[in-house]
């Protein structure tokens, strides 16, 4: 027997979650809704199969949602699901099968994610972002552990406070104990939603879960959980370069010395040519539509400076 746990804040995916899992799937929603809050329960009778239990975690975040969700369950194999996927048809015994015969080793069994993204014209930067997760190691939008695995580390980690590094640490965690992870054969599918215009710039928040991966798992984290260096070292030059145009430019006003505006020209040059390089990087593998265009530009102002001051915040909580 397997329990199938799924977060959520309250999602209106949820339902296309639980209507994919069918009635026969014991699940376990863990309602991350902070305490007290007014809005409607998540599951009714008129949408949900009677076999779903619901459970509470207080709005702490994905990671206690999941380990409130793992720890309510009784049995051997639990598997996590996204409340923003769609399991594929048979996918519980899918899933069972991918679980059957592994090796006393095997921690977990990762499912296999599938983006459907448009046929009619190139993906937009957010599309692209999520079709990443097709080839994405470790990641809860579909994955199983065995119970006990989860009992001897503890779960997940919840200084984690957002659905990021939560799975990547878990994951090391147990490869650095000798457990081993395996590719299933089931197929879930995650959808491409829109967060909004300024979605890319809220995102940035996870690059101080990024300082705590490195103070848990050393500086060769990135490697490990298979992925590639970021652009945080050219995003802090060039916000570098914009906070020195703008102090050596005030400083040239203030001063009226037309000598000294020449550092300022340079420093903003420099500035524009990042930021610009940036832009373009998001903006030619996509659809260059005007509205997708005016996009890349704003976003691509302001991630630098904010990606660089979440890492900055997320150094200094770790080193505190």
């Amino acid at each position: 027997m397997i329990t199938v746990v799924v977060p959520t804040v309250g999602r209106p995916s949820l339902r296309a979650t639980l209507a994919a899992l069918g009635p026969d799937v014991p699940v376990i929603v863990v309602d991350d809704r902070p305490a007290g809050h007014d809005g409607p329960p998540l599951v009714t009778p008129a949408h949900v199969p009677a076999n779903v239990r619901v459970v509470t975690s207080g709005g702490r975040g994905p990671a206690a949602a999941r380990n409130a969700g793992w720890r309510a369950a009784s049995t051997p194999w639990v598997a996590f699901l996204d409340d923003d996927v769609v399991p594929g048809p048979g996918w519980y015994e899918a899933l069972r099968a991918d679980l059957a015969g592994l090796p006393p080793e095997a921690a977990g069994s990762q499912g296999r994610i599938e983006v459907p993204l448009p046929g009619d014209r190139r993906p937009t930067d957010a599309e692209r972002n999520t079709a990443g997760l097709a080839s994405a190691l470790w990641i809860t939008a579909d994955i199983a552990y065995r119970r006990d695995a989860l009992e001897r580390v503890g779960g997940f980690d919840e200084r984690f406070p957002r659905a990021y590094r939560e799975d990547a640490d878990l994951a090391l965690r147990l490869t650095n104990r000798g457990h081993t992870l395996a590719w299933g054969e089931r197929v879930t599918v995650h959808p491409v939603r829109d967060d909004g215009f300024w979605a890319s710039v809220r995102f940035q928040r996870g690059n101080a879960d990024d300082a705590l991966m490195r103070r848990l798992h050393g500086p060769g984290w990135r490697e490990a959980i298979g992925g590639r260096r970021g652009r945080l070292r050219r995003h802090a030059a060039a916000t570098a370069l914009g906070l020195a145009a703008a102090g050596l430019g005030l400083t040239a006003l203030l001063t009226r010395r037309r000598s000294a505006a020449w550092p300022a020209v340079v420093a903003g040059a420099g500035w524009a040519a990042m930021t610009a390089e940036f832009a373009w990087a998001r903006i030619a593998p996509g659809p260059r539509t005007p509205g997708e265009v005016l996009r890349m530009a704003v976003t691509s102002v302001l991630i630098p400076p904010v990606a660089v001051a979440h890492r900055l915040r997320g150094e200094w909580k770790v080193r505190r």
